[in-house]
C-alpha cells in the first residue's frame, strides 16, 4: 500500500501488521516469560539471531512493541525503544552513549529535571556545556576534541526558546556528532526530528502523545541517518549489528534490559489509544494556545508572552518554517507580579497542576515550583522570571478559556 497519511497510518497500524481473531489493536500481553517449544529458539532470541522474540518483559512485550512501530513510523525513522518515562529515556541515552571524559553541548533551555540530569552526568566525569542553542555559533564554540553529542529540545519549557534546529543539524552531521532533539513539546505531528537529520529523537510519551494524563512512558527512536561505526562508544558486542542499528542496540540492552526502566503493556496500550487522536488534539491545542496567546498580548495587565506562534517570538520564523504550527505550551508574565497567586487561584477552568500536554488546560507559577530547585542563578540564566507562569493548553472551547481569563486577570 502506498504510504497513508499521519492518522490513517497510525489507526490501522496493528490492523495492517496482523492481530489475532481480527482484532483492530494489539491486545494487552501482560505475561512476564516467554516460552519456546525448542531451545535452540530461546538461545536465539537471547543472542539476537532469532527475530521478533520475546523472553523477559523487562526487554519488551509484543504490546510495547507494537507502540514501538507506531512510534518509528510517526518519527519516519528506522528503530524504537520504550521506557517508563520520559526522563527514563533521556538517561538511558546519555548514560548507554556516554562515558566518563566525554563532553557533551546541551541547550540552555532544557526541562528542569532534564537540567538537573546533566549534574548526575558531571559527576560520572562527563563534562557538560550549556550554551544558548539559539545560534549555530553556540554551538560551534563550544565543540572540544572530546566532544560526542549535542543536545537540544524542539521548544523549551516554559521560556519557548527554539533552537538554531536546521544549522545545528548540519554542524553535527559535518563534525560527525550524535544529535539528540527532544521533540515531546511538537511531538511529530508538528514536527520530525529526522528533517534537521537528527540522531535520535526523544519524546516523552505522557505528554502530546498520549495526551490524556493517564499514563507514563517515554521513547527514543533512531532516524537512521547516523553511522554508529563511527561513534566510539559502542561495545563491541553490539557491534555485529549494521552501522545503522547499534546505536539503538546498545541502548535496549544497556539502558532498557540493564537499568530496567521498562514500560509496562498496560501503559503501552493506555499511550496507544492516546497515539491515535495524536494530530487531532494538538491541532486544537495549538489553535487554543495561539488565540490565547494572542489575547494575553493584547490584555493591559500582561506584560510578556512568550509563544512561538506570536510574531513577536525571537523565533517566530523558525518555528514557521519547521513546525505545522506552534503547539499547546504558553507562558506570560503579569505586569505586576505580586498578585500572581490570586489570578491563578481566580481561574475556574486551567487546572492548577503540574505536567503539559493533557486534554484540560493546566497552569502553574514557574519558579516556585518546577524550577525551585534549580535556583535563581539557573532561572536567571534561562530567562524565567519570579513572575513566569505556564500554561499547557488544552482542548476546552476557547470562548469558555477566554471567558475564564479575563475574569481572573480582574485581580491582576
Amino acid at each position: 500500500m502506498d504510504k497513508q497519511g499521519f492518522t490513517t497510518g497510525i489507526v490501522h497500524c496493528d490492523r495492517n501488521a496482523g492481530v489475532e481473531h481480527g482484532g483492530l489493536r494489539q491486545p494487552i500481553h501482560t505475561s512476564v516469560q516467554y516460552g519456546f517449544e525448542r531451545v535452540e529458539d530461546l538461545i536465539g532470541v537471547f543472542q539476537g539471531t532469532k527475530k521478533g522474540g520475546y523472553n523477559y518483559a523487562r526487554q519488551g512485550t509484543p504490546t510495547t512493541a507494537a507502540l514501538e512501530r507506531k512510534l518509528t513510523m510517526l518519527e519516519e525513522g528506522a528503530g524504537s525503544i520504550c521506557f517508563s518515562t520520559g526522563m527514563a529515556a533521556i538517561t538511558a541515552v546519555f548514560l548507554t552513549l556516554l562515558r566518563a571524559g566525554d563532553h557533551l553541548v546541551a541547550s540552555r533551555y532544557v526541562f528542569g529535571n532534564t537540567n538537573s540530569l546533566f549534574g548526575t552526568l558531571r559527576a560520572l566525569g562527563v563534562e557538560v556545556t550549556r550554551v544558548d542553542a539559539g545560534a549555530r555559533e553556540n554551538v560551534a564554540d563550544a565543540i572540544r576534541p572530546n566532544t560526542r553529542m549535542v543536545f537540544v529540545e524542539t521548544i523549551a519549557n516554559p521560556g519557548t526558546q527554539i533552537p538554531d534546529l536546521l544549522r545545528i543539524g548540519e554542524l553535527c552531521h559535518e563534525r560527525g556528532l550524535a544529535y539528540v532533539v527532544d521533540n515531546t513539546i511538537t511531538s511529530p505531528a508538528l514536527f520530525k526530528p529526522k528533517q534537521v537529520d537528527a540522531s535520535l529523537a526523544i519524546n516523552s510519551l505522557t505528554k502530546t502523545i498520549a495526551g490524556h494524563g493517564a499514563a507514563l512512558g517515554g521513547a527514543v527512536t533512531d532516524t537512521g541517518l547516523f553511522d554508529w561505526s563511527q561513534y566510539p562508544n559502542i561495545a563491541d558486542d553490539y557491534r555485529r549489528a549494521g552501522p545503522r542499528e547499534q546505536g539503538l542496540l546498545q541502548i535496549r540492552k544497556k539502558g532498557l534490559r540493564d537499568m530496567g526502566a521498562a514500560l509496562s503493556s498496560e501503559q503501552a496500550h493506555q499511550v496507544a489509544l492516546g497515539a491515535e487522536t495524536l494530530a487531532l488534539r494538538v491541532a486544537k491545542c495549538s489553535e487554543n494556545a495561539l488565540a490565547l496567546a494572542q489575547y494575553l498580548e493584547r490584555h493591559e495587565a500582561i506584560g510578556h508572552v512568550f509563544y512561538p506562534g506570536l510574531e513577536s517570538h525571537p523565533q517566530h520564523g523558525i518555528a514557521k518554517s519547521l513546525f505545522k504550527s506552534g503547539s499547546w505550551l504558553l507562558s506570560f508574565e503579569l505586569r505586576d507580579p505580586a498578585n500572581m497567586l490570586d489570578v491563578i487561584n481566580a481561574f475556574k477552568l486551567p487546572v492548577k497542576a503540574t505536567g503539559l500536554g493533557d486534554t484540560r488546560t493546566l497552569i502553574i507559577p514557574v519558579a516556585p515550583t518546577i524550577f525551585f530547585e534549580a535556583g535563581a542563578q539557573t532561572r536567571k540564566e534561562m530567562g524565567i522570571s519570579d513572575g513566569m507562569i505556564r500554561l499547557s493548553a488544552g482542548i476546552e472551547e476557547i470562548e469558555d478559556l477566554i471567558a475564564d481569563f479575563e475574569q481572573a486577570l480582574r485581580l491582576a
